[in-house]
């Protein structure tokens, strides 16, 4: 573990992690994309109230499910439409701009962009937005759409083309008038890109997103591997210190709540879930702190191991693993790294494995508040077989954490008495 000491080389990757941390783009889509969480939250139950396969239920509700399913269709189904004004906001608060009126301007380029379709209603045609392009499959031309404007919008701000009221005029109506003209170029550039989509064999902009962008880094991020090395990075990045589910999250995130609308989706019509790594980072979340937890409180005679464990228990219990990751500390920890990098990755493989053999079922999709302990977790996500398996894989974490927690029990004994022969 020596490459955990060297100086050097720790802070060139302290350095490297923390420029790309800080990059306001990546964090602009991490913080626009969890905006989103109560709105998925809430379609998710919404959705697995109304679909929901047990005994008799769907026949009980029969005569309220199209009310079940509103929540949905207002949520997961034009989710895309939340996150391009949570990226839009986000991203001009970085560059202290108005986020209000970034998040319209973004909002009003993402439909400009978006296809119109006619559709009969009754006897009548009518012109409508199809809501494929609202959902899961539009996400990705949100974030770019997102991006994009707010930065035209940006930049044209920052050269002072706006209209500029008089001093008196209050601040609602100045503001108001100061983004017409952005508004208008930034309307502009996209109605001309949108022409030229329409022109092509792809139809749009949308089309074009998802085939050449969207559905390659979902197929290249619904993989075992890709799932295993992410989690590697994220665990030895908190190693090294740095927030790695920050820095991870915000490369992966728009592709595993790709993957996980694309089961709900699934899920809500009846037919085969197509993602069956969608969930399984939640088996790396929760077991694996608490077999730590277990072990420090159980098997260590360390005074300061058994009260840490007391204190990191109660957060470890809810996903919070902070307490445990600074107070040991794990971080540059040659003792806890490698059980602290690994374990989570086999409670991935045996949870895949228990999916592949048909022990617990594909993911619903089903979004989850963060902080929902263990076994409440996973029956909230859609069946009581998650949660059992999160709750079975304990022991196992408890396993592979014990030689390495008893190695640094040992080293901290001897500190003790070292420091009371010393009184």
């Amino acid at each position: 573990m020596n490459i955990i000491h060297n100086s050097n080389l720790r802070n060139s990757v302290q350095k490297f992690i923390a420029s790309f941390q800080a990059n306001r783009y990546l964090q602009s889509i991490t913080k626009g994309l969890a905006a989103t969480m109560p709105i998925m939250i809430i379609g998710s139950f919404a959705e697995l109230l109304a679909d929901m396969q047990l005994g008799d239920y769907q026949k009980w509700i029969a005569p309220i499910k199209a009310y079940l399913e509103i929540p949905v269709n207002f949520t997961i189904n034009i989710v895309a439409i939340y996150a391009v004004c949570g990226i839009a906001y986000s991203l001009a608060k970085s560059f202290n701009k108005n986020g209000l009126q970034a998040a319209l301007i973004a909002l009003l380029s993402f439909l400009i962009i978006t296809p119109m379709g006619n559709f009969k209603l009754g006897k009548n045609m009518v012109q409508a937005i199809p809501v494929q392009w609202l959902g899961a499959q539009g996400l990705f031309a949100a974030i770019i759409v997102g991006v994009l404007a707010t930065r035209l919008y940006v930049f044209i701000v920052d050269r002072h083309w706006t209209i500029k009221m008089p001093a008196g005029v209050p601040p609602m109506i100045a503001d108001s008038f100061a983004a017409l003209i952005p508004a208008a170029i930034v309307a502009g550039i996209f109605t001309v890109v949108s022409a030229m989509f329409s022109r092509t064999s792809l139809g749009s902009l949308h089309q074009a997103v998802y085939s050449l962008i969207q559905e390659p880094l979902t197929h290249l991020g619904n993989s075992l591997p890709s799932l295993l090395l992410a989690i590697f990075l994220m665990q030895l990045l908190w190693v090294c210190g740095i927030h790695g589910a920050m820095v991870i999250m915000s490369v992966m995130s728009p592709i595993w709540s790709v993957m996980a609308l694309e089961n709900l989706k699934a899920f809500k019509a009846g037919t085969v879930r197509p993602n069956i790594i969608d969930g399984l980072g939640a088996y790396a979340m929760l077991a694996p702190m608490l077999g730590l937890v277990i072990c420090l409180l159980f098997f260590c005679h360390s005074k300061q191991l058994k009260t840490i464990g007391k204190l990191g228990a109660p957060a470890a219990l809810f996903g919070i693993h902070e307490p445990l990751i600074f107070g040991l500390p794990i971080v540059l920890n040659p003792y806890l790294a490698i059980p602290y990098i690994f374990t989570p990755l086999i409670c991935i493989l045996i949870a895949y494995f228990c999916v592949k053999t048909g022990i617990i079922p594909v993911s619903y999709g089903i979004q989850v508040p963060f902080g929902t302990p263990i076994f409440l977790n996973g029956l909230l996500a859609g069946s009581w077989k998650f949660g059992a398996l999160q709750v079975l894989e304990i022991p196992v974490c408890v396993l592979t954490y014990y030689p390495f927690v008893k190695a640094l029990d040992k080293q901290k004994l001897k500190e003790e008495k070292e420091a009371e022969n010393k009184k």
